[in-house]
């Protein structure tokens, strides 16, 4: 099951997405203090949750570590959804509904992500539709 991240813990997340390379707490710590005081101690903290519940990676480096997303934040949502879709007690009415919440954008985002599903579907290992 997959838990919807904190507010704390979804800006250290998105900064490790965004920057996309190993960090030091230090480094979060000073972007986080650009919009909030907190404390270094408060962000080690949150960082190690996160290894702990398998968000990053850390190798040591000296008396430190540097931390690294597992996965990227597009992996993340699409837990998200699909925890929500598999817990509805109707599916296909959650599906419609979500659709019906989607704006002209996301949904032409959704008809592209379904293209590329259906190539890469069923078929002769060419990348092909099914024939």
């Amino acid at each position: 099951m997959v838990r919807r991240l904190g507010d704390l813990e979804d800006a250290v997340m998105t900064r490790v997405w965004e920057w996309n390379r190993p960090v030091t707490v230090r480094e979060v710590l000073e972007d986080l203090q650009q919009e909030r005081s907190i404390a270094y101690t408060t962000v080690m903290t949150v960082m190690d949750n996160l290894y702990q519940k398998g968000w990053l990676r850390r190798e040591a480096e000296g008396r430190a570590y540097r931390y690294e997303a597992v996965s990227n934040r597009a992996a993340y949502s699409a837990a998200l959804m699909n925890e929500a879709w598999s817990v509805s007690d109707n599916p296909a009415a959650a599906l419609v509904a979500f659709f019906g919440m989607m704006s002209a954008e996301q949904r032409e985002a959704l008809r592209d992500a379904i293209r590329v599903v259906q190539l890469d579907g069923p078929g002769d290992g060419t990348g092909t539709p099914g024939r």
